[in-house]
């Protein structure tokens, strides 16, 4: 029997929601009635998003804001709790692989730069909204992890161990939090299109190798993320705890990273 989702009253907040996966996740939780707060730090693809979002019904906001910063997650809570006295379901989206670096290659300003994009946002969203959940005795928290938080990521080790210190976040802190009613869970994404993967760059003539690559055969979508995140958001999954879902066509159960005869390391489907 289908089963319709149905968030109305409920308040989503989502970090980095003006693209990709992120606008991909507000847009499916604003259709099921959620009132959607986009945090976004580039003005255009936040009101971009917002105008789609609305078009077609949805109840949406869009707060232009940098939560990579202190002062900004601190005016993002303040302004989201004053305008509607509760938060819901926040949804720790914002993440970047940035340059993919060999650590003997790395400094610090690299590592710093990946903690800030990666990790800290996630601890300082959460801690800014975790208030609110707490005083309400619910809410569900949802962290956009990586498969490479959960299996060996060799072209740079440093984004691999953030990813994997929000998977492991994500179960720690599922388990102080569950006796108070609040829900924390992640996905764990792969070979899906976003802003900053472009997986049509892959040349046509070797569109067949996508059977070979993802046992689904297929490069995934922000939609494929974002039903997955529905789930987490709805009572639906009311007794799902610190679990970390990937959402990658097969990818991590299948593989992953494979060294090339250049001595290089892929998992995309190219002549090695």
């Amino acid at each position: 029997m289908p089963v319709e989702v149905d968030l109305s009253g409920r308040v989503a907040l989502i970090t980095g929601g003006g693209g990709g996966i992120g606008a991909g996740i507000a847009g499916v939780l604003a259709r099921a009635g959620a009132h959607v707060v986009i945090a976004e730090r580039d003005p255009s693809r936040a009101a971009d998003t917002r105008a789609v979002i609305s078009g077609t019904g949805g109840a949406v906001e869009a707060v232009v804001v940098d939560v990579q910063t202190r002062e900004g997650v601190a005016e993002l809570a303040n302004e989201v709790l004053s305008a509607h006295g509760r938060a819901d379901i926040l949804v720790n989206n914002v993440g970047h692989y940035l340059r993919p670096t060999a650590f003997e290659d790395s400094d610090e300003e690299h590592w710093d730069a990946l903690h800030s994009v990666n990790f800290l946002h996630v601890m300082r969203c959460t801690k800014a909204f975790l208030p609110a959940m707490v005083v309400q005795g619910s809410g569900s928290v949802i962290n956009v992890a990586s498969v490479e938080g959960l299996r060996g990521y060799p072209p740079d080790p440093v984004y691999g161990a953030y990813k994997a210190a929000v998977v492991h976040f994500t179960r720690c802190l599922a388990l102080e939090l569950a006796p108070r009613g609040i829900r924390v869970n992640a996905i764990a994404p792969d070979v899906t299109q976003t802003i900053q993967v472009d997986y049509g760059s892959i040349p046509p003539d070797l569109a067949d190798r996508w059977p070979i690559w993802v046992p689904v055969g297929r490069v995934g979508e922000p939609s494929d993320n974002a039903d997955v995140v529905l789930f987490l958001a709805s009572d639906l999954s009311r007794f799902v705890v610190g679990q970390v879902i990937p959402t990658d066509g097969g990818t991590l159960t299948a593989g992953g990273w494979f060294r090339t005869r250049r001595g290089r390391w892929t998992n995309r489907p190219r002549d090695p």
